[in-house]
């Protein structure tokens, strides 16, 4: 379980250092870092219009999650995370779709653990959304392994 938080008179809340929770953010916000890089290369190799389309708006999601992450780490650490790519992304598209699905499946997972672990309402939240739309981003991906 992550430690309660406390006020900071810059109008920030901090928690006291919680290196599980840093650890946590800072996978996630690696683990964004590698979907952004990935899905910007599964738009250019994608054989649809359709589906450059809804990929590039799953990338926006990837994207404002990883800002909202840093966000988080920065006020948590007083810091700025350096983000590292941690998964190398297919390189044929029917690959590439299919290990974005999987990943997306176990970062719904992973999210909603730091959604119940954390105490800070933002830090709740902000987990908690990012959760549901990682769910509605692997249904994309599941339908896209099944189009022809």
């Amino acid at each position: 379980m992550y430690q309660n938080q406390y006020y900071n008179p810059y109008g920030n809340y901090r928690t006291p250092y919680d290196a599980p929770l840093i650890r946590d953010i800072k996978q996630a916000i690696d683990g964004e870092y590698s979907a952004v890089a990935c899905y910007s290369q599964l738009i250019e190799i994608a054989p649809k219009k359709e589906e450059k389309q809804q990929i590039r708006e799953i990338l926006q999601d990837e994207k404002d999650h990883l800002e909202t992450f840093k966000k988080i780490y920065t006020i948590l650490t007083g810091r700025q995370p350096v983000p590292q790519i941690i998964e190398e992304c297919p390189n044929a598209y029917r690959e590439g779709i299919t290990a974005a699905f999987k990943d997306e499946q176990e970062t719904v997972d992973f999210y909603l653990e730091i959604a119940d672990k954390a105490h800070d309402v933002f830090i709740k939240e902000s987990f908690r959304r990012a959760s549901a739309d990682e769910q509605n981003h692997a249904v994309w991906f599941l339908y896209f392994i099944g189009s022809p």
